[in-house]
């Protein structure tokens, strides 16, 4: 029977890591059993595949519409007046004529809910009733059935480009490297494709699976909201266990691309998914001019009842005056009685609100609901907002706050991939401390760019374009594209024409500014001579480990870019990439509501999709702390059995001969473009990747032929760490060796200090050195840098460490934290190789843009996981920053240093713009004290103390990086670091985390009470 079982296993808290999830860790767990060996479903308790995103039912319609429009205090007071008029005695018009506008009013605002929600409920009906393969207990074969119908514990068959109908664990799949490739954007947005795996214990089957032969029972966590988290573990008959991850997990809404077919077992289903648990449901939204409406009602009604008492007083005395006498003109009471003075002062006050009414005019939110309608019809039409390449134009999907995008304070905008085009070209590197500029590829690269340039200024109907000049800063080389101005639209075949073009040429990396490096000659002759002389060992079976130090750092630094990493490799005959396409083009879903309207975007033919918001160096991958991309460690009770027993190092394997180019080139795919980058920067060089399983990578080497590496383990990059690392055995040594690469201010942190006693110890000192300032010149010229470094492990430390990870990889609960610490146990004293430096384009028209939005008031934040220096000189050539700006720098290794940065640095903001003796002010507090380093800037200080203060303000940029940024969150803190960074034009955050990211936004929001607006991550 299915059941909901206790974990006595206490979660172990962690203080080191921060914690970069908002969802609480359950400690409950959830057995799941295979519907196909039970007559009766034995997951029954467990939520139903039927899905319910409506607001409303025939019943509920009427009074929550009603409760929901009366939040708008005019309704209220429309509402009131109308009934009012329905009192005899106080009634100053028609009573139903009273009515009709309010009823006008209440009705089509109903009338429209009830549309949005009949929409969704038709979007719900035909969600439910679309068709997948699952297995029939009775029937021993795969049965259509509706979405609807599936139920935990089923057993699902996937084919490419469908969608999933519920979180699914993969067992099986028609990929050769038992891989399943999904598209993931209506999750997140990333429309690169994602790898998942099929579980370990059934990657060796033969033939294909069969549902009555499983008999695992699954022990995973509860349904939770976390995409980027997913624990538990299969128990087989035999009672082996095989933990479960993330990247065995594929989410309901996903779509399969580029692998024919996979089966796997339901997890959780209809509202229990984690797509669903994201989806809070739809909710009525208020635009700021509603709100700002009800005070304005508010105030107007307050003015009202004052007019209205005035009248009402003054009719009292009127007929006060008047005695025993009656007036001519008098208010009668019920059947013609005569009033008090006092009574027809109150009857008269009601009358008067009705009288008065007008003040308030009801047409002013007729003409409001119009104005929105007409609002979103523009945008939907707008031209300058239609996109070519997928041809879709924008969709509004909330009309109740589109004014609110006129009405921004504060733009939020990460930098990979929203403000960069997220295309990422190999530039330069630096091996041993040796720096290769690369200068034949830097012309090559200039040229593609001319290229572009060319091409966009072609005219699309033989007309001219205008065409804006590219824009570059004095302190940055980031290059950028003309940009031209799209006057026109594509429309039918045209548009169709090109984007069946792209399709056809679509590969992870299809451009060849991306996928072509052009070598450095001295490089390239290291890399030679490096094989030349391990071949002549070989063949005089030398050991390798006589190879010069120099040449032995460069074999590793391409050995590494090659092997560390999750790249797959395909190639044109390879049967995964010839799918069949079932399903014409469309652009790609964007909503779960939206499933249906475009059931068809099958945009890949081949290859993956090359644009990722994941990277390495940026921290855009998913803020996991560990977890699946933790970990993959293949075979790992074997070989901590092949370590305990005596083994004979066996001979190197060498298998085949170079590919010829007959063979047909190599395809990579890859989840973060940074990946694929260095690698084809390798295979630039001769050191190319050919093959990856789940337990081997296969690397093709100059004059060695291809060689394979043992893959033991694979600990993924995460947000904490910022690098990733992957642990292999040798073929050359048989030694177990980890390669790493990371960010330069991690990886150096972790470097081993060197010995100066002998002259290796010197030498890798002198390469740390060199290394760091061949850093800082690749930052200021825009590029990213990622830092290459190295470990050998002894078997008995390999051994040690095993034990403990193999405990971390089984444990369910806490499971994050344990391999989390595995990782920084083994990533210590690193041997550094070199660092690459990798250049990702402005898109076009981005300073432009910005330099318009500061120009109109803006303030703007960016937020990116870039070093500061790189981050810095992009700012610059985007326009974030301003060169006539002066810049405060804010870099703390401390609480209490951070706390004393902001404090002198609202002293002298305060003394700079805000006291009139503001030169003296400034000298005296670089005098004092100056913990923060100011940027000089193009205009003296005198000249812009000279303008009025709030404009000066403005002539301030602030830049923070994450570790000061870490402190400045604080609670003690924040007030401190609002009032600094609203002081400033533009902020830059650098090297932040994604959890960083949300909680400066949410900062802002609830502190200052302002409109934001958040771009990207």
């Amino acid at each position: 029977m299915a059941r909901d079982t206790e974990d006595p296993t206490k979660e172990r808290k962690k203080k080191k890591k921060p914690k970069e999830t908002k969802t609480k860790t359950k400690t409950r767990t959830r057995t799941v059993h295979s519907n196909a060996l039970h007559e009766e479903n034995p997951n029954r308790h467990y939520a139903n595949n039927r899905i319910k995103t409506t607001k409303y039912t025939v019943l509920s319609f009427l009074p929550k519409n009603l409760f929901e429009q009366f939040h708008r205090f005019a309704n209220v007071y429309f509402v009131f007046i109308a009934l009012l008029n329905f009192v005899p005695v106080v009634n100053a018009f028609q009573p139903e004529l009273a009515l009709a506008p309010v009823v006008f009013i209440l009705s089509v605002t109903a009338i429209k809910d009830l549309w949005e929600d009949y929409r969704r409920h038709r979007s719900d009906t035909e969600i439910n009733h679309m068709d997948c393969l699952v297995y029939s207990r009775a029937e021993r074969r795969y049965v259509e059935k509706f979405w609807k119908e599936v139920t935990v514990g089923d057993f699902i068959r996937l084919r490419c480009n469908e969608i999933l109908p519920a979180d699914v664990l993969l067992l099986s799949s028609s990929d050769p490297d038992r891989l399943c490739h999904i598209e993931t954007a209506t999750l997140d947005g990333e429309t690169n494709l994602k790898q998942r795996q099929v579980v370990r214990s059934f990657f060796d089957l033969d033939c294909d699976f069969d549902p009555l032969k499983y008999n695992g029972v699954i022990e995973c966590e509860k349904p939770n909201n976390d995409l980027n988290r997913f624990r538990g573990y299969i128990l087989h008959r035999s009672g082996s266990r095989d933990a479960l991850y993330k990247d065995n997990l594929l989410l309901r809404g996903c779509t399969v691309r580029n692998t024919e077919e996979a089966v796997g077992i339901v997890i959780y289903a209809g509202h229990e998914t984690k797509a669903m648990l994201n989806n809070n449901g739809p909710r009525y939204k208020r635009s700021k001019l509603e709100r700002q409406m009800n005070v304005d009602v508010f105030w107007c009604v307050i003015i009202l009842l004052v007019m209205c008492l005035f009248t009402a007083v003054g009719h009292g005395l009127w007929l006060f005056q008047y005695g025993e006498k009656r007036p001519v003109f008098d208010v009668l009471g019920p059947e013609g009685m005569d009033l008090s003075p006092v009574m027809s002062a109150v009857y008269l006050f009601l009358t008067m609100i009705i009288v008065f009414q007008v003040l308030i005019p009801i047409s002013l939110f007729v003409s409001i609901e119009i104005v929105k309608v007409c609002q979103v019809f523009f945008i939907h039409h707008d031209s300058e907002l239609y996109d070519e390449e997928t041809d879709s134009r924008l969709q509004c999907r909330a009309l109740n706050i589109t004014e609110d995008l006129g009405q921004m304070q504060y733009i939020f905008s990460d930098k990979t991939g929203t403000l960069t085009e997220n295309k990422m070209v190999f530039r330069r590197c630096t091996v041993a401390g040796v720096e290769y500029s690369h200068d034949a590829n830097a012309r090559r690269l200039a040229m593609y760019q001319e290229m572009d340039s060319e091409e966009e200024e072609c005219p699309s109907h033989g007309g001219t374009l205008p065409r804006r000049d590219s824009v570059s800063s004095h302190q940055s080389r980031v290059v950028l594209r003309s940009h031209s101005t799209k006057s026109h639209r594509r429309t039918g075949s045209r548009a169709e024409a090109k984007r069946a073009s792209i399709l056809s040429k679509h590969t992870a990396f299809s451009s060849p500014m991306e996928k072509d490096v052009t070598p450095d000659p001295q490089l390239l002759d290291k890399v030679n001579e490096c094989s030349s002389q391990m071949d002549f060992m070989r063949f005089h079976s030398q050991p390798v480990s006589q190879l010069p130090s120099d040449l032995a750092d460069v074999m590793d630094f391409f050995i590494a870019l090659t092997v560390c990493n999750t790249v797959v490799v395909s190639s044109p005959n390879q049967p995964r990439h010839k799918v069949r396409m079932r399903f014409e083009l469309k652009s790609p879903v964007k909503t779960i509501e939206d499933f249906i309207k475009r059931f068809t975007p099958s945009r890949l033919t081949s290859g993956s999709n090359s644009s990722s918001s994941s990277s390495l160096v940026t921290n855009r991958s998913s803020s996991n702390k560990g977890g699946s991309s933790l970990l993959s460690s293949p075979s790992a009770e074997s070989t901590l059995t092949k370590l305990q027993e005596e083994q004979q190092t066996p001979p190197p394997r060498y298998e085949g001969k170079p590919r010829s180019p007959e063979d047909g080139e190599l395809r990579y795919e890859a989840e973060s473009p940074d990946e694929a980058a260095l690698v084809y920067a390798a295979r630039a060089y001769k050191c190319s990747l050919v093959g990856r399983l789940p337990d081997q990578v296969t690397v093709e080497l100059p004059h060695l032929g291809k060689l394979s590496f043992e893959l033991l383990h694979t600990l993924g990059f995460d947000s904490t760490r910022k690098r990733m690392s992957v642990v292999v055995r040798h073929p050359l040594t048989d030694q177990i060796t980890v390669y790493t690469k990371g960010a330069d201010s991690v990886i150096m942190d972790l470097i081993k200090p060197p010995d100066t006693g002998n002259s290796k110890g010197r030498r890798q000192k002198k390469t740390v050195s060199r290394t760091q300032n061949y850093l800082n010149l690749y930052a200021a010229d825009g590029l990213r840098t990622l830092c290459i470094a190295k470990k050998v492990l002894s078997k008995e430390q390999y051994a040690c460490w095993l034990q403990r990870h193999l405990e971390a990889e089984t444990a369910i609960q806490g499971r994050e934290e344990l391999l989390f610490d595995s990782a920084l146990r083994l990533e210590t004293n690193l041997q550094l190789l070199g660092a690459t430096g990798i250049e990702d384009r402005l898109q076009d028209g981005v300073p432009e843009t910005i330099a318009s939005l500061r120009r109109a008031g803006l303030q703007i934040w960016v937020l990116t996981g870039d070093k500061q220096e790189t981050a810095v000189n992009i700012a610059y050539a985007c326009k974030l920053l301003d060169p006539e700006e002066e810049i405060l720098t804010l870099n703390a290794d401390s609480q209490e240093a951070c706390a004393l940065l902001l404090e002198e640095s609202l002293h002298y903001i305060q003394a700079k713009f805000l006291c009139s003796s503001s030169d003296r002010a400034a000298k005296s507090f670089h005098t004092n004290f100056s913990p923060f380093e100011i940027y000089p800037s193009s205009s003296s200080s005198s000249s812009s103390s000279s303008h009025a203060a709030p404009f000066a303000v403005h002539r301030l940029g602030l830049v923070i990086d994450g570790r000061t940024l870490a402190y400045a969150l604080d609670p003690s803190l924040e007030d401190k670091f609002l009032a600094v960074a609203r002081s400033c034009r533009s902020v830059l955050c650098c090297r932040s985390t994604p959890l960083q990211k949300s909680t400066v936004v949410q900062l802002v929001r609830t502190k200052l009470k302002v409109l934001t607006l958040a771009i990207g991550e």
